[in-house]
């Protein structure tokens, strides 16, 4: 079984990733399509609008063959964390033979020239690097700069768009991996990462998540048009839960040193969290309070995610270096055989009933009991009584 990964959060699955589902059978090679999802929070710095295991059944119904959760350390952490999470999760299992993504542009020699370029980072380059800091721009920026500086045949938008960005991440992994797994950049169709406009058919996910807010007719048509039969039916009848307030209410609980503990708390950033969380209540309040050319409003929004899910850098580089598992949230019943069949020969073990989790050394077990907390909360913020011990099989 030859395998084509993608690394995704379908925050909702709609038209457009089904389209980039399609677009894989026909052009890949491979003969199974693996999701690689993050769970119930994501890299924007948000709770999910539906659960992993109804997010990872809707994948199946769209066209994937199996769904594996990226484990909420990854999940919620900056870029090159969560690029370096997944890919290495992906490259350990042997039958992976490709890795598609979403891009606004460039080729797959583009890509891996970029990355390429990003990785020879010597003393001139991290000099430079520094100097680019003192401007006061975001580190992500600072180092597309100097990246620029040091190679002018680089396209700029290959390190400034969103999913270019992440494309460039997930080709350096690869390439610190020296792993043979194939890049495959896809460009996107329709609606933009963050475009907010309503399209006729393939507006984005974030456009999408607004509709599902406003409850209005205009919206309730926006999202029958763009999602498939069994997600807009899941979101038409959504309704919303108390993240924002909960997170809130984190921030308020912990002290500023464990809050500084938190990956991409920097600067005395804790303190101005406190700050601003005291005399701001209101979770977008205060984020627009921290916001600025150095910290960006999806960093800022990571961080809290992350102290919301007790999730501290420490423990995230713990995990980078320990033995992971391959969690199946959902796979195709017709061939959920053969599908196994593969993982098991992964580098790593496989999560399908509880007592395999009993077989994790104690560094990779701590990851997945915060995959666990992370369900839990959610649970709680939903009123849902998910179980996280369970695999959803698809007809």
């Amino acid at each position: 079984m030859k395998f084509c990964a993608v690394i995704c959060e379908y925050n909702p699955f709609h038209n457009g990733h089904k389209y980039q589902l399609d677009r894989i059978r026909e052009e890949s090679g491979c003969d199974a399509v693996l999701c690689l999802m993050s769970g119930n929070f994501t890299q924007r710095g948000d709770a999910a609008v539906f659960g992993k295991f109804r997010r990872a059944a809707h994948a199946i119904a769209g066209g994937a063959d199996v769904v594996v959760e990226l484990p909420a350390d990854f999940a919620v952490a900056p870029a090159e964390i969560f690029a370096q999470g997944a890919v290495r999760i992906v490259a350990s299992l042997p039958s992976v033979k490709a890795l598609a993504f979403g891009c606004e542009s460039g080729t797959r020699e583009d890509f891996l020239a970029a990355a390429q370029a990003t990785l020879s980072e010597d003393k001139q380059f991290k000099a430079a690097l520094k100097e680019n800091l003192k401007g006061g721009v975001s580190f992500a920026r600072a180092r597309t700069q100097t990246a620029l500086q040091f190679n002018q045949e680089i396209d700029e938008a290959l390190l400034t768009s969103p999913n270019n960005i992440l494309g460039v991440e997930y080709c350096r992994a690869l390439l610190s991996l020296k792993s043979d797994i194939l890049p495959l950049p896809f460009p996107r169709k329709g609606g933009g990462y963050a475009d907010s406009s309503v399209l006729n058919n393939f507006s984005s996910a974030t456009a999408l998540r607004a509709c599902m807010k406003e409850k209005t007719r205009k919206s309730k048509k926006a999202l029958k048009n763009n999602l498939p039969k069994d997600v807009s039916r899941d979101a038409l009848a959504w309704r919303p839960f108390p993240y924002e307030q909960a997170a809130m209410c984190a921030l308020a609980s912990v002290s500023a040193d464990t809050l500084a503990r938190t990956t991409d708390c920097t600067e005395g950033l804790e303190n101005r969290f406190k700050a601003m969380a005291k005399s701001n209540p209101e979770y977008e309040t205060m984020l627009a309070k921290i916001v600025s050319k150095r910290y960006t409003l999806s960093r800022l929004k990571r961080i809290v995610a992350a102290n919301f899910l007790g999730i501290r850098e420490k423990e995230v580089r713990d995990s980078m270096e320990a033995p992971l598992y391959y969690k199946v949230l959902a796979v195709r019943k017709s061939r959920s055989e053969e599908i196994f069949a593969a993982l098991k020969e992964g580098a790593f073990p496989l999560l399908v009933r509880k007592s395999d989790a009993a077989a994790l050394r104690k560094d990779t077990l701590a990851c997945f009991e915060r995959d666990i907390l992370a369900n839990d909360l959610y649970n709680a913020l939903t009123g849902e009584h998910v179980n996280e011990y369970q695999t959803v099989f698809v007809e």
